[in-house]
């Protein structure tokens, strides 16, 4: 089996599966297109299934033409039923919290049980979900073993994180070195057949469990570091110091040193998340992991303070927020992208609204305001011109994507929160937070 998959993958005749179809999936299935491969998309929501068959993209920064030119190699599908004629089945799911910050795996389960049916000998199943270490063992391997495949001799499983960076155009599917895990060595093998065709690094690692790890440390390492730089930031503003001035006199030392950048708050599909998928996981076998827990507590508070900050300003004016009309400047959860996941910048619009302010908002990566489940603002994205700055009382910076004319705001503004560092110099309209 292992050597019949191996030559499939080597003459390209192998079909790869790519189940989600969002901002890692899609782009993995259309590097895999590119280089050869026929590729089936898989994805519950119908009208992403849709658009992709009509050459469109839902995803601001994968343009249409690249869409037509996978279709080449390329057909997505809503019915699973066609997963039994895939050889590489790949997982890129969703795996967020539940409401009492415990793991959500019910994207992966529940595609398992979709799957299922038609798993079949001779198949490679790859998770890149992120999760907590034991996931591939634990919730996969039983399953596919129910079935009566032996992992490793006629079925194989690997995990392979995502490192795709949204937006970051410096780094591509291709050049990202991917990190596999294998269940055993004949499944890392394969895996590495796999991964190896369509990516220039492979970086193989002894378990699944180590590559489940190491996922999740680069994003508590940033979680971390980027809950010290927004303490760090509270401090030095208590103090009347520039944070900004601050990291780029200490980012000369060429040794021992990253920079971080302080914001009001993390947001996204990854480093807000995954923190709490470990420290459940350490809790189950007896450990509480203080300085992580101690991270997301500063990271969380990060909205409130900067709300806090705001009305300290504004009390200066003899204003308050209730009644006040405030545009906040980018609801993405980062820079130049649509994603508003976990978006700092809507929990913002929450508290000023619950302050009694007349919030908008202007993101031109979001032109309408995105269904979601905690969140209810019928609003569309306001349309930055001279006289449209100046019918505001307070414009808040929340996320600064380069699109955001900034001369043009701090020429019109009346008063700007800047909680991005976007103004290094100092203007009489514009204040840090």
């Amino acid at each position: 089996m292992k050597n019949k998959l191996i030559h499939k993958i080597n003459k390209k005749s192998a079909v790869i599966g790519i189940f989600g179809l969002g901002y890692i999936g899609l782009p993995l299935a259309i590097r895999f297109a590119e280089v050869g491969f026929k590729v089936l998309g898989f994805d519950i929501d119908k009208g992403k299934v849709k658009k992709l068959m009509n050459g469109e993209s839902y995803i601001d920064y994968i343009k249409p033409l690249k869409i037509k030119k996978l279709l080449k190699n390329f057909e997505a599908k809503s019915d699973f039923s066609c997963s039994s004629d895939v050889d590489a089945l790949i997982l890129c799911v969703p795996t967020p919290l539940k409401k009492n910050k415990k793991p959500d795996l019910s994207f992966v389960t529940n595609t398992m049980s979709m799957l299922l049916p038609y798993m079949r000998k001779g198949q490679l199943l790859s998770l890149e979900s992120t999760t907590y270490p034991g996931t591939t063992e634990e919730e996969l391997l039983p399953r596919i073993e129910k079935k009566g495949l032996k992992v490793g001799k006629d079925f194989f499983l690997t995990y392979s994180p995502e490192r795709e960076d949204p937006g970051n155009l410096n780094y591509k599917t291709k050049t990202i070195p991917k990190i596999l895990g294998g269940h055993t060595r004949n499944c890392l093998e394969i895996g590495r057949e796999l991964y190896g065709s369509s990516i220039d690094q492979i970086i193989s690692v002894s378990s699944t469990k180590v590559a489940e790890m190491t996922k999740l440390l680069e994003n508590i390492h940033r979680a971390v570091n980027i809950g010290l730089i927004n303490e760090m930031k509270i401090v030095a503003d208590k103090m009347n110091i520039d944070i900004y001035e601050v990291i780029n006199a200490a980012s000369t030392k060429p040794f021992g040193f990253t920079p971080y950048y302080p914001g009001p708050g993390l947001g996204g599909h990854c480093i807000p998340i995954d923190p709490f998928y470990l420290t459940w996981k350490a809790k189950q076998i007896g450990i509480d992991t203080r300085f992580i827990k101690i991270a997301g507590i500063v990271n969380t508070s990060m909205p409130r303070w900067v709300i806090s900050k705001s009305e300290k300003i504004l009390e200066t004016y003899g204003k308050s927020l209730k009644g006040l009309k405030v545009l906040v400047l980018g609801i993405a959860f980062k820079k130049n992208v649509q994603d508003t996941r976990e978006s700092p910048g809507i929990e913002l619009m929450r508290l000023l609204k619950k302050k009694g302010a007349k919030i908008s908002y202007s993101d031109p990566h979001v032109p309408i305001f995105p269904k979601m489940r905690e969140y209810n603002f019928n609003l569309s994205s306001i349309n930055l011109t001279s006289q449209s700055i100046k019918s505001y009382d307070l414009l808040l910076i929340a996320t600064d994507h380069t699109k955001f004319d900034y001369s043009l705001i701090q020429k019109n503004a009346k008063l700007i929160i800047d909680t991005r560092g976007v103004y290094l110099n100092k203007f009489r309209n514009v204040v840090k937070a």
